[in-house]
């Protein structure tokens, strides 16, 4: 274990976890807050750490081992993409394992359940109060649990326990992770740490098609509406068959939700930014769903569906079936996220060895700026239950997973990470992190070393993304490799996140943490109502019924909400 307690954390892990974490899809509620007002947790660790200096110091091994085992039990959510090695199970694996032969921790998983039943049987277990000493829980349910004093107050072990690099990883992007499970002072779970810089919005261009009918690269909106009229209405593949679109869209509108052709790119060129809490002019927090700028964007939107530059049957497919039409290389244009290669562009690569994407930074109607709009709700915690003998272990597990992580050897991270015949046996880890800017930091030092030739450098995880594009660019790559550089190369999407960085143009929702009381009992009305409203107007309606809308939504709840949010928001 020495040897995993220093050096530069890992990509490999990193890269995983994130670019599944995106294909899955980012399921947060856009409109979570109200953990209850707080000091923030990272401040509070590191006073109570120097007091404790001060005081009496006390020697705390992070992955100090038990002398004599112990049991902790949790539930586990089984998703679709994990796969096994021979002989491995959900409770018999290389995590488990590693927790009872370096920690002395015996994990005991009481109940498993499908990714998409995992909640409701969560909310069963609560609501008979028989819950594991680990448990995973939505935010919705982590106020439940903390309302009914069922979970343990974490802040003594956090702060004792959580080793420097791992406090590191927590407070990256500010107090707002911790914050987000922290109430009354108090840290009452162990948020899941997601970078929410690599969930910011790109438009993906078929440039192939873009050099073949002589059209410019996107710089405006009114680029965006030409190019998805000319590959609507020019033939861009050749067939002599008027059977392609401009704009991908799918049913859920939201490319946060999905990583996939939703409307919140078109939406952010308008300076709208719907399902965000953002400042007004007095500098309280507004719902972005209900501005003017909203309205402007579903008219352009609605503009093009008339004209046919959107696929008029989006409103009935889903993520799936959408991307189905994106790999039959029928469309041109989507909204989406950095990992989009892998999914469906790779499809679309298949099919058409000459298809060629490329993701541009989201463009404006005007002439201020685009900025991509991010939202930092976190929604997925791990508490531990009230009572439980040793809540420090939470701690240590989260430890050990970021130590190995760290641990720049071929032989740990195909063990941790991903296997050579590539499980990615990292989802077995019941705790997980990483720092937010691995991608970014991938891509940077990728292309330096494409630039210079020197690799001496790059990480592990760095120099096998580096052999990949490399063997793309020789001309003997397979789809893999393609997407590697679609993501990392040169020309790859982090080259349009790298400017949205460098130029701080990403918007935060100002508003996280757990749902407030009228946002629990009146939020998924509200979302379903302008869910509805959005895409009829998209499809046709009068704009004026936004007006409604924005009226409707002030009687339902919303006027309460806002009451709460900014409530909050003066007291976070």
């Amino acid at each position: 274990m020495k040897n995993r307690k220093k050096g530069l954390l890992a990509i490999a892990l990193v890269l995983s976890i994130v670019l599944v974490a995106a294909c899955n899809g980012n399921k947060n509620n856009d409109s979570s807050g109200n953990a209850a007002p707080a000091s923030t947790a990272g401040t509070e660790a590191t006073q109570t750490a120097e007091a404790s200096q001060s005081a009496a110091p006390e020697e705390i091994d992070p992955l100090g081992k038990y002398a004599a085992p112990i049991e902790i039990s949790t539930a586990r959510s089984m998703t679709g993409s994990m796969k096994f090695p021979a002989g491995d199970t959900i409770d018999n694996n290389v995590w488990s394992r590693a927790y009872l032969d370096d920690l002395g921790i015996k994990v005991k998983n009481d109940w498993t359940a499908d990714e998409s039943t995992f909640e409701q049987k969560m909310n069963v277990s609560i609501a008979s109060g028989n819950i594991p000493d680990l448990v995973p829980v939505k935010a919705v349910q982590l106020k439940q649990l903390v309302d009914a004093n069922m979970v343990e107050d974490l802040t003594d072990v956090w702060n004792k326990y959580a080793s420097p690099l791992t406090k590191q990883i927590f407070t990256y992007e500010g107090n707002i992770t911790l914050d987000s499970a922290t109430f009354n002072g108090k840290l009452m779970a162990i948020p899941a740490v997601s970078g929410s810089f690599d969930a910011s919005t790109l438009l993906w261009v078929r440039s192939d098609w873009l050099k073949k009918l002589n059209l410019p690269e996107p710089k405006t909106i009114d680029d965006v509406v030409k190019i998805a009229d000319a590959f609507t209405n020019q033939d861009p593949d050749g067939n002599g068959k008027k059977d392609t679109i401009g704009l991908e869209l799918q049913k859920e509108l939201y490319e946060r939700n999905t990583g996939y052709a939703g409307i919140d790119g078109l939406m952010f060129g308008y300076h709208a930014y719907p399902r965000f809490w953002i400042k007004d002019a007095s500098g309280n927090l507004v719902n972005g769903s209900i501005q003017p700028e909203v309205k402007a964007a579903l008219l352009k939107l609605q503009e093009m569906y008339k004209a046919g530059l959107i696929d008029k049957e989006f409103g009935s497919k889903d993520t799936n079936k959408a991307a189905e039409a994106q790999g039959a290389g029928k469309n041109g244009l989507h909204y989406g996220h950095m990992w989009n290669p892998l999914f469906p562009l790779n499809a679309s690569r298949d099919n058409d060895p000459k298809a060629e994407w490329t993701a541009y930074p989201i463009v404006s109607v005007d002439d201020q700026p685009a900025r991509p709009g991010i939202t930092q709700s976190i929604n997925d915690f791990t508490a531990v239950k009230k009572g439980y003998a040793h809540p420090e272990a939470a701690i240590k597990m989260l430890n050990l997973f970021v130590n190995i992580s760290n641990d720049n050897n071929l032989e740990t991270s195909q063990k941790y990470g991903k296997t050579p015949d590539g499980i990615e046996v990292f989802k077995f880890a019941v705790l997980r992190a990483g720092l937010p800017n691995g991608n970014l930091n991938m891509h940077l030092s990728v292309t330096n070393a494409l630039k210079t030739k020197d690799t001496s450098k790059l990480t592990l995880a760095q120099k096998d993304t580096y052999d990949q594009i490399t063997k793309y660019l020789s001309g003997s790559g397979t789809t893999a490799e393609w997407s590697m550089d679609r993501i990392y190369g040169e020309t790859g999407s982090f080259r349009a996140m790298n400017e949205y960085a460098t130029k701080k143009l990403d918007i935060y929702n100002e508003f996280y943490g757990t749902p407030t009381k009228t946002m629990a009992a009146k939020q998924s009305t509200l979302d379903k109502m302008e869910y509805e409203v959005f895409t009829k107007i998209i499809m046709g309606d009068s704009i004026d019924n936004f007006d409604k809308f924005v009226s409707d939504w002030k009687k339902i709840g919303g006027d309460e909400i806002t009451k709460e949010v900014n409530e909050w928001y003066k007291n976070k």
